[in-house]
């Protein structure tokens, strides 16, 4: 027997009617307003195998009621307001696959009784009030392949025994106070199989471990920012050849980029911004082989991790249910990047945001950019960048943020397409461009110049002889009607 009531806008108590149902095997309540403690009743649903009562309003503590509950595999409820801490018989029992109580106010230590629960596949405590260390004995779960435990009050360390969780793709340690990236590093890689490692808004101004032993062979999704570490772009990350997604924003890492950065056949999403890179942008990021050919991309569901991603401190967060929904991106901002905007970036069309604000680029902003026919933001501004806006960019029909404020651009400002929806903010502070609401630039007419080597000619033969014609016929003239001599007279006496 199922019921589903998920997304009908319900409200009251747990609707007790429901513990009448002895053969009920899955019972979906969620996206609801139910609110109110959950029912001890719901112990009677014995041959329950699935229960989502996840984005209610229920309250108060989890009943202890899950050892009655001998067939239940997957059990949700994030996003309520619950409290106190994991009953026991729910970490206790080798039916158990899946739990998620993400997003709630659930505290204590985390007490996860893995010998018991052999078989659990997935385990989501985030964004709770958890305390004391990441527990060691979740190493013993041997099935484990998702493991979410984010922002929580931890502390203290990655312990050395997860080196065990071989099955283990998805861990997100991220916001949880832990220390020491090195270590947690080195003992990460042992997991073979992991996929997507998340540990931003840790190990505070720490160094980015530079050992070339370190190997992730399966990794494709690394994002560690928001730790201020220090250091430059590790060169072990260069064999992680599976490697679609490197955010490494809001750190102290500096150099320059290595040109192995562009070799990577599936990176898709690349933010190295707010950090201090210096000399020029490698051109190999040009020839990303997956924003130049759309590489089939090697997807797999992500659907736990729920990851919050802001352009910038004080703007709406966004928030991606999956990892895989990212935006393809190159993003430098906020650098110290010298040098040209290579023309090669044309050649990424399917990149959606390229952000390189806040740098030293100079030199103009090529033609060939109007070749990112996906691009749907362009963010150059506050740089060093001269010449005209090339007017093909106009040609860009997905533009919808555009940016080139603070440069030393000239001439018209494109008025076609997409730029008709451009605030004018997204041009100022170049005083020779010219605003788009006046009429076009007024240039000045520059006379022709002689070429070098060749003489210039007051008058040609033509002139000559008409000159001289002109001349003759005057004279005749003034002879004839007497101007230069008078005529003689007769004289009466």
């Amino acid at each position: 027997m199922y019921v589903f009531l998920n997304g009908n806008g319900l409200s009251g108590t747990f609707p007790e009617n429901l513990f009448r149902l002895q053969h009920l095997r899955v019972l979906h309540l969620q996206q609801n307003q139910f609110s109110g403690p959950l029912s001890y009743g719901i112990g009677n649903l014995s041959n329950l195998v699935e229960l989502d009562i996840s984005l209610n309003d229920f309250s108060g503590s989890l009943p202890d009621v899950f050892g009655r509950l001998r067939k239940l595999e997957s059990f949700s409820a994030s996003s309520n307001r619950l409290t106190g801490l994991l009953p026991a018989s729910l970490v206790n029992s080798a039916s158990r696959l899946r739990i998620d109580l993400h997003n709630n106010s659930l505290d204590g230590p985390i007490r996860i009784k893995c010998s018991a629960m052999a078989q659990v596949t997935s385990l989501d405590l985030a964004s709770n009030n958890f305390q004391g260390p990441v527990p060691a004995s979740l190493s013993s779960c041997q099935s484990l392949t998702v493991l979410h435990l984010a922002r929580n009050k931890l502390g203290g360390v990655v312990p050395f025994e997860f080196r065990n969780l071989h099955a283990l793709e998805f861990l997100s340690l991220g916001n949880t106070s832990i220390n020491n990236i090195s270590t947690a590093l080195e003992i990460l890689q042992h997991c073979k199989n992991l996929t997507i490692l998340v540990l931003g808004l840790n190990f505070y101004q720490e160094e980015m471990p530079s050992n070339v032993n370190l190997q992730f062979t399966s990794l494709k999704a690394l994002i560690i920012p928001f730790c201020h570490l220090r250091g430059s772009l590790p060169i072990w990350l260069s064999s992680s050849k599976m490697l679609q997604l490197l955010d490494l924003s809001w750190n102290s890492l500096g150099g320059s980029l290595p040109s192995w950065i562009g070799k990577f056949e599936y990176l898709f999403y690349l933010d190295l911004s707010n950090n201090s890179f210096s000399g020029e942008i490698p051109e190999s990021l040009t020839g990303l082989e997956n924003l130049v050919h759309k590489t089939a991309l090697l997807k797999e569901s992500s659907e736990h991790f729920s990851l919050v991603k802001s352009k910038e401190q004080g703007r709406p967060y966004l928030v991606y249910n999956d990892v895989w929904s990212f935006p393809p991106t190159i993003d430098l901002s906020h650098n110290m990047f010298s040098g040209p905007i290579w023309p090669s970036f044309g050649n990424l069309k399917n990149l959606h945001d390229l952000s390189l604000e806040e740098n030293n680029l100079s030199g103009s902003i090529p033609e060939s950019i109007s070749g990112m026919t996906s691009l749907e933001v362009l963010d150059l501004s506050r740089n060093n960048l001269s010449g005209e806006i090339p007017h093909s960019l106009a040609r860009l029909s997905f533009l919808s943020v555009f940016n080139v404020s603070y440069n030393r651009l000239y001439g018209d400002t494109p008025s076609g397409g997409q730029f008709m929806t451009f605030p004018e903010s997204s041009f100022d502070g170049n005083q020779a461009l010219c605003p788009r609401l006046l009429a076009p630039c007024q240039r000045k007419q520059i006379p022709p110049l002689v070429s070098p080597g060749k003489k210039m000619k007051i008058v040609d033969w033509n002139f000559g002889i008409g000159a001289a014609t002109g001349f003759l016929l005057t004279v005749f003239f003034c002879f004839k009607s007497g101007w230069v001599f008078p005529k003689g007279r007769v004289c009466r006496y």
